[in-house]
């Protein structure tokens, strides 16, 4: 009975560290999020600004802010903001034109 109650205990106590992201995990998934949301974006010469905001797991979405130039002539290479949504489950980015001086 006591082996049974030291290998439950044990167990409870590891099987909790196997669950936990290593920071090699979560950089593997910010370099997806940042091919994605690049990839999803309109701009040229696109580039992440800043850093992502993880929201929890009860969401599953990340969120980074990406800057670049419109490719479209009549913007005259003007540079903007779009607003990348990751969805980490799916592995999919969306993105929208970010202007935050917008009323």
């Amino acid at each position: 009975m006591k082996f049974l109650k030291s290998l439950l205990i044990a167990w409870a106590l590891f099987s909790g560290v196997a669950q936990a992201s290593s920071s090699q995990a979560w950089n593997e998934q910010r370099q997806q999020m940042l091919k994605a949301c690049l990839n999803a974006s309109q701009f040229k010469d696109a580039h992440a600004r800043g850093k992502p905001a993880e929201f929890d797991d009860r969401t599953g979405f990340s969120a980074l802010l990406i800057e670049g130039v419109y490719p479209q002539k009549h913007m005259r290479q003007r540079s903007g903001t779009e607003l990348c949504l990751y969805d980490r489950k799916q592995q999919q980015a969306y993105v929208s034109e970010w202007n935050p001086d917008a009323k």
